[in-house]
């Protein structure tokens, strides 16, 4: 595969070995002004036919107005420190006729004497994934509050009985901060003394994984204060897979806290 670069700032011509009309996704380069001077054929495809031709254009023409002004300056800022860029995230806007959220992975393009003379990019539309990645988030955030909002202590474990989330019902009833307590294993920071079954269940990690148990349970808190408690757990099961990812379990102090 062949390509020709023209590096414009020393008005030399370099070679490289590759097709930019090959790749799969858009790849543009822009000299040291910010205007476009070479796009392949994904690129070319993105360009909203009301904006014109894509090459000869400034890149800032297709950005979101709010993010102009601090990429204009980031990347003057990079054509005079000559530094490696870093990957950067912009809102262009596309042949969609709306603004999409584009990752840009930069490599700078350099003249004869190593003299920034440029930038060449590949752009990955990222948008979806973004959507994807913060209805997620809250999500996440929903059930934090759901979770935190119990009278009685929430504590949720993986299937080994490492913690992963208590909510503040928890804390106060353990005497441990949800810090302290977060990647322990729950029998090591509170052990359980004595348990009691309610449902004929013996519980342990196997039958807390593989079913609902409920019981009284005895646990050892901070200061070696005995507090007995009704425990109720359940396993998490994933939304997508149904495999068993953790155990829920729910406790209810029931006679205060023994010396």
């Amino acid at each position: 595969m062949n390509l020709h670069r023209t590096d414009n700032a020393a008005g030399t011509t370099a070679a490289a070995t590759l097709d930019i009309d090959e790749l799969p996704l858009p790849y543009v380069e822009i000299d040291t002004r910010g205007i476009i001077i070479r796009a392949n054929r994904a690129a070319l495809a993105l360009q909203h036919p009301e904006q014109g031709e894509l090459v000869g254009m400034s890149a800032w023409d297709l950005m979101a107005s709010d993010q102009i002004d601090c990429s204009s300056a980031a990347f003057q800022s990079l054509m005079a420190s000559g530094g490696d860029p870093p990957v950067i995230t912009r809102s262009l806007f596309d042949r969609t006729g709306s603004f999409r959220t584009y990752e840009m992975h930069r490599k700078l393009i350099r003249d004869a004497d190593g003299r920034p003379a440029g930038i060449r990019m590949i752009c990955v539309d990222v948008t979806d994934a973004r959507k994807m990645q913060e209805e997620a988030r809250r999500e996440v955030q929903w059930l934090t509050s759901v979770v935190q909002s119990f009278a009685n202590a929430v504590i949720l474990t993986d299937i080994l009985g490492i913690v992963r989330s208590v909510n503040r019902a928890a804390e106060e009833l353990f005497g441990f901060t949800a810090q302290e307590l977060n990647g322990k294993v729950i029998e090591e920071t509170v052990p359980m003394l004595e348990y009691e079954s309610l449902d004929g269940i013996v519980l342990n990690r196997r039958t807390a994984i593989e079913r609902s148990c409920k019981g009284i349970a005895t646990l050892l808190v901070r200061g070696s204060r005995r507090v007995r408690v009704e425990m109720n757990t359940s396993p998490i099961l994933d939304k997508e897979s149904g495999s068993v990812s953790g155990v829920a379990a729910i406790l209810r102090e029931i006679d205060g806290v023994q010396p």
